[in-house]
């Protein structure tokens, strides 16, 4: 039986409140192939690293900005998610060949995992490189999105 269905399989909320207490974390990742013509626009941005620039900004910076906001909110997003108050929320976009690779990791003290927030911050930071370079090119590719690791719960779990 699937945990968001009841017993006469109508979606339901899963019922957290007999767990117990314990830090979970998550990190999620989303990969974006931006292809040549977007990545000719990467130049170096200081303190920050690399950056494309573009008439509405700075790309990396505002995706991180877009994820952490999603994140918090994947409740509103996501139907049957519980409401977390998340300790920590960190994305980093890092370069690699033509892809960009949109890592978000979440923590929180709490009875359920974080998995939905850091995939949900991975995904929207990704779809704003998107947003944001399409101008360039409307070659871009969000090649995948998947959870990397996670800590608390029943069980721990870390992709090689």
């Amino acid at each position: 039986m699937f945990s968001h269905l009841n017993a006469e399989g109508n979606p339901a909320m899963v019922d957290v409140g007999g767990k117990t207490v314990s830090r979970r974390t998550a990190r999620a990742r989303s990969i974006v192939v931006l292809g040549p013509d977007i990545m000719q626009h990467l130049a170096p941005s200081g303190s920050t690293g690399t950056e494309i620039t573009t008439k509405k900004g700075p790309v990396f910076q505002t995706a991180i900005i877009a994820g952490t906001m999603a994140a918090k909110r994947t409740d509103v997003l996501i139907p049957l998610c519980h409401s977390l108050g998340l300790d920590n929320c960190q994305i980093t976009i890092t370069t690699e060949g033509t892809d960009a690779i949109v890592d978000c990791l979440v923590s929180t003290e709490g009875k359920t995992g974080v998995e939905m927030e850091a995939l949900v911050g991975a995904s929207v930071a990704a779809l704003t490189i998107y947003d944001m370079c399409k101008a360039f090119s409307h070659d871009i590719v969000i090649k995948e999105t998947r959870l990397m690791e996670k800590t608390g719960g029943k069980r721990d779990f870390r992709r090689e």
